[in-house]
């Protein structure tokens, strides 16, 4: 049905409505003339007619009746579904969906969580742990959180977090039966537990910045994970050393379960960012959830 179709029946539906031309005009905010026009209009397009019309009174004909009867329901479910969509943009309800990695869940928003659902009781939040560099657009995601670096130039971003830093990391014992190294060019020979990104299939580099500038070492890799659950599971457990987020290996370091070694290589990394498309309009719920991280975070 074209806008203008739709416009005639809607122009039909008034008349039949109100039984009187001129009242209907003044509904659809239109003239008379122009009203009987369209009326006209309509009924040449389906070749039959549907108001019997004379100067003091309209009626509907058979035809008329039955295009009532079987159009005005579709016509109100339409306004009812038109009108709860715009209920979104003026209050924050429904479903907010979130990709991110599961530090940035840990830090960023595990400790807002609970402050924001309670501002926001209508609002549902989607989480989806994902530490692959997905897009969000396509996968129908609201918006995502990545380090800021890894952002792409056509989203609008948010920080989240204060720029953080790496870690190289290994147990007492492991550093007990192998040297630490004093420099990055020393890992060579270590064993190395390293991130991989499972749809790329790359691994998380080894870079670092020293004296002369940043330095990437290939490390001969004893295990690869996709989790950095799993990663730092296994660097307590002695395996190897990783390399991981300062944040997830804090506490471990604090209570000597973790060893931390190049650490005056280890430059700042942008801090969490959350980002989503540039785009009009959007979702109370989103905005919402966008101003409530954004004021938190200072």
């Amino acid at each position: 049905m074209t806008a203008a179709e739709f416009s005639e029946i809607r122009a039909f539906l008034a008349v039949a409505d109100e039984r009187n031309f001129r009242r209907a005009a003044t509904r659809l905010k239109i003239s008379p003339s122009a009203l009987s026009r369209t009326i006209r209009t309509l009924e040449e397009r389906l070749g039959v007619r549907l108001l019997t019309r004379t100067t003091r009174s309209v009626a509907l004909t058979e035809a008329g009746q039955s295009l009532q009867t079987q159009i005005q329901p579709l016509i109100a479910g339409m306004d009812e579904a038109v009108r709860q969509v715009g209920a979104f943009q003026e209050s924050a309800k429904g479903t907010v969906r979130i990709n991110l990695p599961r530090v940035a869940a840990t830090v960023a928003i595990m400790p807002k969580l609970a402050g924001f659902l309670s501002a926001y009781p209508d609002v549902r939040l989607d989480l989806v742990i994902d530490n692959d560099m997905t897009d969000v657009v396509a996968q129908g995601f609201d918006a995502g959180i990545r380090a800021g670096h890894r952002i792409g130039q056509d989203m609008v971003a948010i920080r989240l977090t204060p720029d953080f830093r790496m870690a190289v990391v290994g147990t007492p014992s492991y550093f007990n039966e192998h040297t630490p190294p004093a420099s990055p060019h020393e890992l060579a020979g270590h064993r190395t537990l390293t991130y991989k990104w499972e749809k790329s299939g790359t691994a998380f580099p080894w870079s670092f910045e020293g004296p002369q500038g940043r330095v990437s070492v290939a490390v001969e890799d004893v295990l690869t994970l996709n989790d950095t659950d799993l990663l730092l599971s296994a660097a307590l457990r002695g395996i190897g050393i990783a390399f991981l987020a300062e944040t997830v290996v804090r506490p471990y370091l604090a209570i000597g379960d973790l060893v931390r070694v190049l650490e005056e290589w280890c430059e700042p990394v942008p801090g969490f960012h959350l980002y989503y498309p540039n785009r009009a309009n959007m979702p109370a719920a989103l905005r919402a959830f966008v101003d409530y991280m954004k004021l938190s975070g200072r």
